[in-house]
């Protein structure tokens, strides 16, 4: 019976997983393709779309397409942990660390608190993905 809990347990940490996957990466693809031509509240600066805010922050136009690609591939590579979760961790990690520096870019720029929220939220959720297994 122990060993049944045991198991159980397991499945409901990889569904969570999994979920939590789904969520990082839907809001990745929001962010980067729905979004990315619009103005919203977590823009740094005073930015109207992707490209501002990468102005804003001092980057040249190619940085924002590495950017973007990069956690764009990152996302699909949580999408694709559903079924292989070996992926996971590298999705997680590599999100992480672009995660932070999103964040480097809101103090730079001295943006207030509450616009830095969703890469704090985004950090939290790729860091548990790369962490735990």
């Amino acid at each position: 019976m122990i060993r049944g809990r045991s198991v159980a347990k397991l499945a409901i940490m990889e569904n969570i997983l999994t979920i939590l996957s789904v969520v990082v990466a839907l809001g990745i693809f929001n962010v980067w393709v729905l979004r990315f031509r619009q103005p919203t509240s977590w823009r740094g600066g005073d930015a109207k779309s992707m490209k501002e805010e990468f102005a804003v922050y001092g980057l040249p136009d190619w940085i924002l397409y590495v950017v973007g690609g990069l956690k764009l591939g990152l996302a699909g590579l949580l999408i694709a942990a559903i079924w292989f979760p070996a992926a996971r961790p590298i999705g997680g990690g590599g999100l992480a660390a672009l995660m932070v520096g999103a964040l480097v870019m809101h103090v730079r720029v001295k943006d207030p608190a509450r616009k830095s929220a969703p890469a704090v939220c985004m950090l939290a959720m790729s860091l548990a993905l790369a962490l735990i297994q």
